[in-house]
C-alpha cells in the first residue's frame, strides 16, 4: 500500500520542481524528502524521477503517480476536515473558487454569514475561471467552485446546484438599444476564449461584430464605452459589481448565463461545505431581491 506521506512528497516535487522546493514547503529536511522519494520508488518498482543538469524532473511514470497522489492528498485533507467540523461545526474549512463577479458581490454576504454562524470554520477563496476551478475541484484541491454556462449542459462527473440565471446586458451609451442597432460599431469583448458566446448572440443578430478592444476587465471595459470608444456586452453580476457613470446597460433577450455551484462526491456534502452552501443560498435570495442592475445598484468595483 502506498504510504500518504511519500504521495504528498511526490505532489510537492511535482508543484515545486524541486527536492529543494518541495521540503521547504513540506517543512520537511531535503534528506528526508530524498529518502521518502527513494522508498516510493521502491515500492512501486517504477523510476519516479531522472536527473536533468544539477535538477531533476518526473519520468512519465512519475508525472502519472504524481497526478493521482495530488488528487488523493487533497480528498484525505478534505475527510480530515470533514472530521474535525462533525462535532458542532466548531472547525472546519471550505475551499471555494470562483469568478471575480461572483466573489465581488454574492461571496461576500455569503462569507458573512457563515463567520457569524460558525466562527470555527476557514473559508480560502480563490479567483479562477470556471474551467479552471472544476480542474481543481476534480484533483482534490477545492471542496466547491462556483460557475457558470452559457446553455443547460452541465460537467456529469460533478454535483451542480442551480443558483440563478444572470441576464447579459447591452452597454452603450444609448438607452434601449438592440444588438441589431450595433453593427458598424466598435466593439469592446473579452479574450478569445471569452468572446464566442458573444459572437454567436451577434451572428443571430445578422453580423460578425468588429472587435476593436480586447479585455476581461469590467472596470476596463465600462470606462472605454464611457468615453465612447465603443460598445460591449455585460453579465448582470459584473454590472452589479461596478457600474461607470454615463453608461447605459439594456437587457439582451435570451442571451444569459446560468451559474451554478459544483461540488465533487457522492451527497451529503460534508457539514461545512452544507454551512457553506446554505449561506450562499441566503446571499442569492438577498441579491435577487436588490433588483436588477438597471435600476442602479451600484456595489464593489471587479473583473468579470
Amino acid at each position: 500500500m502506498l504510504d500518504i506521506t511519500r504521495l504528498r512528497v511526490i505532489a510537492a516535487i511535482a508543484v515545486h520542481g524541486s527536492v529543494t522546493k518541495a521540503a521547504k514547503h513540506l517543512h520537511y529536511s531535503q534528506p528526508s524528502v530524498s529518502h521518502h522519494l527513494a522508498r516510493l520508488e521502491a515500492e512501486t518498482g517504477a523510476r519516479l524521477v531522472q536527473r536533468v543538469g544539477r535538477g531533476i524532473r518526473l519520468t512519465p511514470e512519475g508525472e502519472q503517480l504524481a497526478r493521482r497522489a495530488t488528487e488523493i492528498v487533497g480528498r484525505v485533507d478534505a475527510a480530515a476536515a470533514e472530521l474535525d467540523a462533525l462535532v458542532g461545526l466548531r472547525t472546519g474549512r471550505v475551499r471555494l473558487a470562483g469568478f471575480m463577479s461572483a466573489l465581488a458581490t454574492l461571496v461576500p454576504s455569503a462569507a458573512a454569514t457563515l463567520r457569524d454562524a460558525y466562527p470555527g470554520i476557514e473559508l480560502h477563496l480563490v479567483d479562477v475561471h470556471p474551467q479552471v476551478a472544476l480542474g481543481m475541484l476534480r484533483e482534490g484541491q477545492l471542496d466547491a467552485a462556483l460557475i457558470f454556462r452559457y446553455d443547460d449542459t452541465t460537467p456529469e462527473d460533478v454535483r451542480v446546484l442551480h443558483l440563478f440565471d444572470d441576464p447579459m446586458y447591452l452597454v452603450s451609451l444609448e438607452p434601449g438599444q438592440a444588438l441589431r442597432d450595433h453593427r458598424d460599431s466598435a466593439w469592446i469583448a473579452g479574450c478569445e476564449h471569452c468572446r464566442r458566446e458573444f459572437v454567436v448572440a451577434c451572428e443571430r443578430a445578422g453580423y460578425t461584430p468588429r472587435i476593436a478592444y480586447t479585455s476581461d476587465d469590467v472596470i476596463v471595459n465600462q470606462a472605454l464605452v464611457a468615453a465612447g470608444m465603443g460598445v460591449t456586452t455585460m453579465p448582470g453580476l459584473a454590472l452589479r459589481s461596478h457600474r461607470a457613470p454615463g453608461i447605459e446597460a439594456t437587457e439582451i433577450p435570451e442571451f444569459r448565463r446560468r451559474v451554478y455551484l459544483a461540488t465533487y462526491g457522492e451527497p451529503p456534502d460534508p457539514p461545512a461545505t452544507a454551512a457553506f452552501v446554505a449561506a450562499l443560498q441566503s446571499a442569492v435570495a438577498a441579491f435577487d431581491r436588490a433588483g436588477s442592475p438597471r435600476r442602479g445598484a451600484r456595489p464593489r468595483a471587479g473583473r468579470r
